[in-house]
């Protein structure tokens, strides 16, 4: 069982490298009859995420060929002349082949697509623009949920991966997670988000991410997996003390006391719960809650609930959280149980 002494942490060192080595955590019974259990993790990552398409971000003042057509911020071009888009650089050498001419860009927005036609125009050093900002990726760091040692799946963050600029949810295409060390954190204060500052270790990934959505990324880790401790089952969070496992310090994950404030059933967003953050040692260490913990898994009473999801700007201590059968369902695992 989980060390019950008030203020005891059991820290989990692992390399950066080996991410499921934090399958340490001891826990109850392992999968009891029909019962769904679940490895909590607690351990940050490394993520890339490239996007079906690109991204418009922003678009440039004035009369451009972007604005002319019709073309919006936060629409997601994937075809260009008849082809797929697959980058920015990509998209960028179709608008060259142009010639200025005539081009037929299809679009995504608000989940309908329509077709636009658009003329590019050359720029003072004779390259040929449309006048839009454009993004074909994202790279963060967030933190490691749980792991079913059943399927290899895993889920992370507790929330989808949207574009910094745009907000929306940025469109999957495909992605990986990669091993990471924290070197360093921004303490949150009262209208300020503290963050994890982490390395990632490029040379190689841990596994594939499947789907990025609001409940969550997911994906599947590479080779085989035995957790030396049980998994947890899973359960209704409910108002009152609970933990969480956290991974604020270089590659150590460590249990820290949380409260419960009040459940929100039906909430959407990953809003699923009100947390206060009552443990001296994290909030000396990041001030409460901050970017990057988000995935962060939330046990009470020997079960897997949730995890961490947002922070409230004005008080660092405070967040939300989602209900862990909200990610079951976003990773398609829900139907195995």
């Amino acid at each position: 069982m989980y060390e019950t002494k008030e203020k005891a942490k059991r820290c989990l060192r692992a390399g950066a490298g080996v991410l499921l080595a934090l399958l340490l955590l001891t826990g109850v019974s392992a999968r009891a009859a029909g019962e769904r259990t679940l490895v909590p993790v607690g351990h940050t990552v490394g993520i890339k995420l490239f996007s079906r398409g690109v991204v418009v971000v922003k678009l440039t003042d004035g009369g451009t060929p972007a604005r002319s057509c019709g073309l919006r911020t936060g629409d997601v071009i994937v075809k260009c002349g008849g082809t797929v888009v697959s980058s920015t650089e990509q998209f960028q050498s179709l608008l060259q082949k142009s010639g200025g001419g005539e081009t037929d860009l299809q679009v995504r927005r608000d989940g309908g697509s329509m077709t636009l036609s658009v003329e590019p125009e050359q720029n003072e050093q004779g390259v040929y623009c449309i006048g839009a900002w454009i993004r074909d990726s994202m790279a963060g760091i967030g933190t490691v949920t749980f792991y079913d040692p059943e399927t290899g799946v895993f889920g992370a963050l507790g929330h989808g991966i949207a574009d910094t600029d745009t907000a929306q949810l940025m469109p999957f295409s495909n992605g990986s997670v990669l091993p990471s060390t924290v070197k360093a954190v921004k303490k949150g204060e009262a209208g300020s988000a503290g963050e994890l500052r982490g390395d990632f270790d490029t040379a190689r990934d841990l596994g594939d991410l499947y789907a990025n959505t609001s409940a969550g990324i997911f994906g599947t880790l590479e080779g085989e997996i035995s957790p030396a401790g049980k998994a947890l089952p899973v359960g209704e969070p409910r108002p009152g003390p609970a933990r969480i496992l956290a991974n604020v310090q270089g590659d150590e994950v460590a249990v820290y006391d949380i409260e419960i404030v009040k459940a929100l059933p039906g909430a959407a967003d990953g809003r699923d719960m009100i947390l206060s953050v009552t443990d001296p040692d994290l909030i000396s260490l990041t001030g409460g809650i901050v970017q990057g913990m988000s995935g962060s898994p939330i046990l009470q009473e020997g079960q897997i609930v949730g995890a961490v999801t947002h922070v409230l700007l004005n008080d660092p201590t405070k967040g939300y959280g989602i209900a862990i059968d909200h990610m079951l369902e976003a990773s398609g695992l829900r139907e195995d149980a």
